[in-house]
């Protein structure tokens, strides 16, 4: 896969949660920090603020997104003088993948509706591009702009007001497509502004980004920097000089991080055999993979998949600002 198909797919554990919730009145919620999870606030109807543990109040209006990659906790209210309430009842605390609610006297002032997401993350297998992104990323509702953002907030609304046969599959893979294009459109942006960098501006590097492709669509390949340097078209030194710079590795140890990165989430979502994954990941001998990944998981293969596996039924918990 490229490399933000790859991000997400490596970084994400279980299953992401979402909620339709409809506003009315006077209204406002605390939403706790949640460690180790990512999640969304999209404003479907109406305006409210959001109150970041630290800075001003955000006013949010239909149509805006906000993500918050490291679950930190926020405040979301009608207005920023209502006072926050501790939540008694989390709509992505409940067993439900999917669910709706309702807060307020629908016949009493203003509704807003938010639609709210979660995901659960592994912190083991983070990727160093999210250590790039800020604590929060708010998409202001712009006429033309993050048509495809739009597209998947309104077919995720779609199967939250009407679940059908299905709906247990396409709502997660709608939220994972809501994850991407949330993070696509916010590295697109960046250049935009002038002020990419680290990984942002990797993205944006022609050269740097074509290595990168080379790296995540066949790990297994014996790459070299020269034959990376080649992919990107230019001269070993130059490639090496710039990689390392943009991505904080030099392009050798990136590539192991990320063949063992691979290998890791190979082992806790399959069964196939170590040798398998040794040879997957461009890895001649299983021996030569055990004591790689051991170097870097600090654990055998064998007993990394053996904690990793799943011993009951899924414990996802994600929480609407996490």
């Amino acid at each position: 896969m490229d490399v933000l198909s790859d991000v997400i797919a490596i970084m994400r554990a279980g299953r992401p949660r979402s909620a339709r919730v409809h506003w009315h009145g006077a209204w406002g919620q605390r939403f706790p920090s949640a460690n180790g999870s990512a999640g969304f606030q999209v404003i479907l109807q109406g305006t409210c603020w959001l109150t970041p543990p630290d800075g001003a109040p955000i006013a949010l209006s239909s149509g805006d997104v906000v993500f918050l990659p490291r679950g930190h906790g926020y405040g979301l209210t009608d207005n920023p003088d209502t006072p926050l309430a501790e939540p008694d009842c989390d709509p992505l605390d409940e067993a439900e993948l999917y669910t709706s609610a309702s807060v307020g006297q629908p016949l009493h002032g203003a509704t807003t509706v938010t639609l709210c997401g979660g995901y659960q993350l592994d912190p083991s297998r983070a990727h160093p591009l999210l250590g790039d992104l800020p604590d929060m990323i708010h998409l202001p509702a712009r006429v033309g702009h993050h048509t495809e953002l739009r597209a998947a907030v309104d077919l995720l609304g779609s199967e939250l007001d009407n679940p059908r046969l299905g709906t247990d599959s396409v709502v997660p893979a709608l939220l994972d497509m809501l994850l991407l294009y949330i993070l696509r459109a916010w590295f697109d942006g960046q250049p935009e502004r002038g002020t990419a960098t680290g990984w942002a501006k990797a993205m944006a590097d022609p050269a740097i980004s074509a290595a990168l492709d080379c790296i995540h669509r066949t790990p297994a390949q014996p790459w070299s920097v020269e034959t990376l340097g080649s992919r990107a078209g230019l001269s070993r030194a130059a490639f090496s000089r710039r990689f390392t710079t943009l991505i904080g590795k030099s392009p050798g140890a990136y590539l192991t991080w990320w063949r063992l990165t691979t290998a890791a989430r190979l082992l806790s979502e399959s069964d196939a055999p170590l040798s398998e994954v040794a040879h997957r990941i461009g890895y001649t001998s299983e021996f030569a993979f055990a004591n790689a990944f051991k170097r870097e998981y600090g654990t055998p293969p064998g007993q990394y998949r053996r904690q990793a596996k799943p011993t009951g039924s899924d414990t996802l918990q994600a929480a609407a600002g996490a």
